[in-house]
């Protein structure tokens, strides 16, 4: 039985709300456009991780309110029920909440990993390289002279 292709959504959200865009010259001697934290949209649920594990809720129903942007990454043919056993498994292994980091192993890790899984291509360059961006300023160099 072949299985219809699906849509797959990235929903971007700035946790800064605008204020990166607006600080981080000042603060990291770089403009930054947002402090991104990204979702999976399929089959009509939203996916993401955190600190707390693996996560879903309805499109847009998390405490961030609706995203700031929506990347169109594709379909996908993959099962409803084997996204379901992919998450429970990505769940018990490398996405528990114990194992989330910040700069290294965060949300749009996360929805890197899912995005290639269900469509085959990564999500957006500027999200995942934002953790390395922040981390090359000096601003976790004591000596720095930047406020």
């Amino acid at each position: 039985m072949d299985t219809p292709p699906h849509p797959v959504k990235l929903y971007v959200y700035d946790l800064s709300r605008g204020l990166a865009r607006q600080f981080s010259p000042l603060m990291l001697g770089k403009q930054l456009d947002g402090i991104w934290h990204t979702a999976i949209v399929v089959n009509g649920e939203e996916f993401f991780y955190g600190s707390g594990g693996i996560a879903n809720c309805q499109p847009g129903g998390t405490l961030l309110g609706p995203p700031d942007s929506v990347i169109d990454l594709g379909t996908t043919e993959v099962t409803e029920e084997l996204i379901m056993e992919y998450l429970s498994s990505l769940g018990e292994s490398a996405f528990r909440g114990e194992c989330y980091k910040l700069f290294e192993h965060n949300c749009n890790t996360f929805s890197n990993e899912v995005s290639q899984f269900l469509t085959g291509k990564k999500i957006p360059s500027y999200i995942t390289d934002l953790p390395s961006e922040v981390l090359s300023t000096n601003m976790s160099d004591p000596r720095s002279e930047t406020i």
